[in-house]
This record gives structure tokens, sequence and C-alpha cells, in this order.
């Protein structure tokens, strides 16, 4: 062991000596180490700062213009006209109420069958591997190519109507697509057949961390299934189901593909978001200012569902 000693220093400051000569190679070949990283470092730090942030800025300035997208135009800068016009748009509050009720239908189905799944797939099933496999085939399906099938499966002649008039259900038959009341329950359908099956394997994953001694300790006390599954397997995926709401808001707030290949935001707004309707605003109707205004508000509505969220976690895990 090399003993501590004190030496004077320029500034009349003492200075600690370790008595280890190493100390001082290893500081000097950390900092050496840290200068060799940074220009690893920085083509990350110039596309993120130089993409990302800018874009964010150059649409916030967008957003005070009156400007139809041509470079040859000239934008005529009209201040919070845009955002005066966002507020009093009733479209835009439908996309952010269609938002907030397809986030909460969609994630507790999801949910719900994602995690029944992942319990039944956790016991002894016959061909599980098969199972798995058709589980989780649609998430890796990409919407343009589905979307033609839907659109030909809920037709007014299509596949559905056809399945309910075969089992005495005529009564039931409509054009799907056409009526606002059910495109809106048939695009929630889409999106929970499609991303059911990433539920799923996040919840089996996080099932297969458990302890089997805490679950046979369970079946010892004379816990049933169901009594486990609720009081011991579900607050024990805590951490996976607050990160798939988090997903499924991320996910909520930037829908557009579905809703617009199957029904283009129709019919009259009935599926209308506000990932459709900056589509709409911007390249249709070539109003790139207030298309710009939408996206700020949801950027906006992003940043304070994210906090909201995170602090609602961390107050369940303070518990």
């Amino acid at each position: 062991m090399s003993a501590a000693t004190t030496a004077p220093h320029p500034t009349g400051r003492p200075v600690i000596s370790t008595g280890r000569p190493g100390g001082a190679r290893r500081g000097r070949r950390r900092s050496h180490l840290q200068g060799a990283g940074l220009p690893w470092i920085l083509p990350a730090v110039v596309l993120i700062v130089g993409l990302i942030y800018f874009s964010i800025g150059f649409t916030g300035y967008v957003a005070t213009l009156d400007w139809n997208g041509f470079i040859l135009s000239s934008p005529t800068h009209v201040g919070t006209a845009n955002f005066t016009k966002m507020v009093g748009d009733t479209v835009f509050w439908n996309a952010i109420w269609h938002t907030a009720y397809f986030y909460v239908i969609t994630f507790t189905v999801q949910t719900a069958i994602g995690f029944v799944f992942a319990a039944i797939m956790h016991s002894r099933v016959r061909l599980g591997a098969i199972y798995k496999v058709i589980i989780f085939v649609p998430t890796v399906l990409a919407p343009a190519t589905m979307a033609p099938v839907f659109r030909q499966i809920f037709d007014v002649d299509g596949q559905f109507n056809w399945l309910l008039s075969h089992v005495g259900l005529d009564a039931l038959t409509r054009p799907w697509l056409a009526e606002s009341s059910t495109a809106m329950g048939v695009v929630m359908a889409i999106t929970i057949w499609q991303w059911t099956g990433l539920t799923f394997i996040l919840f089996y994953a996080a099932m297969s961390q458990i302890e089997p001694e805490i679950l046979e300790a369970a079946r010892i006390d004379g816990a049933g299934s169901v009594r486990t599954l609720w009081s011991i397997v579900w607050p024990m995926c805590r951490g996976t189901t607050s990160a798939l709401a988090m997903l499924g808001l991320i996910g909520a707030l930037k829908t557009f593909d579905i809703p617009y290949l199957v029904t283009k935001g129709g019919p009259n707004h009935g599926t209308e978001f506000l990932g459709t309707y900056i589509y709409q605003t911007m390249v249709q109707q070539k109003h790139f200012g207030y298309a710009a205004a939408i996206s700020v508000a949801l950027l906006m509505l992003a940043i304070a569902g994210g906090v909201l969220m995170s602090v609602r976690n961390r107050r369940a895990e303070g518990r």
C-alpha cells in the first residue's frame, strides 16, 4: 500500500499525491480515449442536431407562414394565425378525439388478448411453436400489402357481409367502410389484428423471467390458475404493460398508414387522425403553414403524453 503525500502547488493549494505513477497515466489514457471517441459520436450528433432538431425548428417557423410549399412562391408571415385557425377547426379536434379513444380501445384489447395468449403459450400446448408464428405473422406484414385485402373483405359485397348472411345475420350487413359509425371500428380491428402479436411476444418474454418457484409456491398455497395470473403474473408484468402503454400512445399519435390506406380518413372525416389530416392539408390542399401548425400541436401532445406517462410510471414504481 502506498502512502498519500502532500506537495506544494503554485496556487498555494495543497496537492495530494497517491504515490501511484500509474494514476496519472490512467488519467491521461482516459482523457485520450474520450478525445478519440469524439469523432465516432460526431456523425450521430450532427445527424440528430442537424436533421431532427433543425426540422423541428423549421416546422415551427413554417407554422407562422401562409405558404403553398413551392420554393418559387413567396411565403407570407401570418404570425399565430394558423394556430388560431386550428383552435376553431372541428376536424382537428375530431382527429384528437379519434386518437384518444382509438388508443384506449386498441391498447386495452391488445393487452388483454396478448396477455391471455402469452399465458396459454406458457402452459403445455401442443404445436405451440406454430401458434406463436400464426399470432406474430400479422406484425411483420406491411399495411400497404394488406390494405386492399381488408377493403375487399369489408366491402358491401365483401366476404364479411357474405359470412354474416350465411349465418343468418343479414340485418347486420352494411357497407362497413362507407359509414362513419362502422369505419373506425374496422380500422381499430385491423390495428388490433396487426399489433397483438407484438404484445403477445413481449408478455411472453416477461412471463419467462418469472421464477418457477414463485408460481409453484402459489399453487402449493392453493391459488388456482386465474388467481395466479391475476395476483402474481399480472403484477410482475407491470413493466411490460407500462412499456406497451408508451408504445401504444406513440403509435396512436403517429397513426397514418392503416386509416389512410383503407379509408383515406373518411367517410366525412370519420377515421381522420392527426397524421392523415396533416398529409391531406399539406400534400393535397397545399397549406404547408397550417399543416406545420398541426404538426407542432402533435409534437406537444406527444411530449405531454410521454411526460405524464413517465411520471405515472415512477409513482407506480415508488409504491
